[in-house]
């Protein structure tokens, strides 16, 4: 049975590790280098480091940082933010992210994700949706949550699936930073209209969270979260143990 992950977040600006509430009022947290290096040694099944401003400024990715991070760290690393165009893919890669995610720029040239996973293959290519109800409808945003894009997230996941996008990371802005559980509703949809890994993102605010997540939809693959690790409200070696006896598969680290 494939075990379900448990993925820390980074989200970096200006060098630093950041957290919010629904994408808003950032607050300074931690180095992002020796964040990613304590996640990598406790247990993290993967990392996902997001430069979250680079979009909304218009600037390419701290690459610095990255490869410093890279080099810290033995699990899988997604990397996005400011992700444009086929040669940002290969720059990011080539500072050892093993996964390139893609938004705001895959909604400016829809033809990118085809175009970088007929490169470097479906596995390296994430498809990162920010998705907030407007009206009683999902639409998706872009530039780190601040522009309503008007497109529907369903189809547009869809699409982006169908174009070459080897896994899906849901980010609900409904539920980010509040710490009330995830947005069961929002990733029921996309889990059972996609063929590929979904990774559930925002609304985590204890073990309990993933456990329901786990139980009520068995089609989601992973859970990822940031102020709760950051801060030390759930460790990530406790959590998979109770994930372990509610009979999730968890992949368990001793010592962690």
């Amino acid at each position: 049975m494939i075990t379900k992950r448990i993925i820390p977040c980074l989200d970096v600006r200006n060098g630093r590790v950041v957290k919010g509430v629904n994408f808003e009022g950032l607050n300074d947290v931690a180095s992002p280098v020796e964040l990613a290096q304590y996640y990598s040694k406790c247990g993290a099944d993967e990392l996902v480091f997001y430069d979250i401003t680079a979009s909304a400024e218009g600037r390419k990715l701290f690459t610095d940082i990255l490869c410093e991070t890279a080099k810290k760290v033995f699990i899988p690393l997604t990397v996005g933010g400011g992700i444009n165009t086929v040669d940002d893919f290969d720059r990011v890669l080539k500072c050892g992210a093993d996964k390139v995610s893609v938004n705001s720029g895959a909604i400016r040239n829809p033809d990118l994700v085809s175009q970088a996973a007929k490169l470097y293959g479906d596995q390296c290519v994430v498809i990162s949706a920010d998705v907030k109800r407007v009206d009683g409808v999902f639409r998706v945003f872009a530039k780190g949550g601040r522009e309503n894009t008007g497109l529907e997230a369903i189809e547009w996941i869809k699409r982006c699936v169908g174009s070459g996008a080897g896994e899906v990371v849901l980010n609900s802005i409904d539920t980010d930073g509040v710490k009330r559980g995830f947005d069961l509703e929002m990733l029921e949809k996309v889990s059972n209209t996609v063929s590929v890994p979904v990774i559930a993102s925002g609304g985590a605010g204890n073990i309990e969270d993933f456990i329901t997540l786990f139980k009520t939809l068995p089609k989601v693959d992973a859970g990822l979260a940031a102020s709760i690790f950051h801060f030390g409200e759930v460790r990530i070696a406790s959590l998979k143990e109770a994930m372990a006896a509610n009979g999730i598969p968890a992949r368990l680290q001793r010592g962690a």
